[in-house]
């Protein structure tokens, strides 16, 4: 007669401990989704690169486009790229190049927390740009 009764006690156990294991899961889950910081550092991230792009676009061909791989539009053929919050702004890095005929040349940017350019180093032997980074302290070339 025991026996019956430690049946029925190891499903009321079982019961009790997957209702519990579900109700867990089900509250990190809905932690996990409505946290909004993740969205906020991915937002600050996108809006840090996007400023990179014209920063260097406006360094490497002012007015015109240049093909550009960076975090946001990776390219895992060219390289590595990223974007990292730094003590004292943005780090970011990618490659660019002018058209097709041209090599995918890196570049390592440095912004502060208002995205504006700290500095911005370049493998390119482009005159323009050397004669530009004589010039201009924030940029090597």
């Amino acid at each position: 007669m025991s026996e019956p009764q430690l049946t029925t006690a190891h499903r009321i156990f079982r019961l009790v401990f997957a209702f519990a294991v579900g109700i867990a899961l089900a509250v990190y889950a809905y932690r996990w989704a409505s946290d909004p910081a993740p969205a906020m550092q991915k937002a600050r991230e996108e809006a840090v690169v996007l400023a990179a792009r014209e920063i260097l676009t406006s360094y490497v061909v002012p007015g015109g486009e240049i093909e550009i791989v960076d975090p946001l539009a990776k390219n895992r053929a060219v390289g590595k790229v990223f974007v990292f919050p730094a003590d004292d702004g943005w780090e970011v890095s990618g490659h660019y190049r002018r058209d097709e005929q041209d090599r995918w040349h890196p570049f390592l940017m440095r912004l502060d927390n208002d995205a504006v350019l700290l500095s911005l180093a370049v493998s390119d032997a482009d005159e323009r740009l050397i004669g530009l980074a004589a010039r201009d302290p924030r940029l090597s070339a």
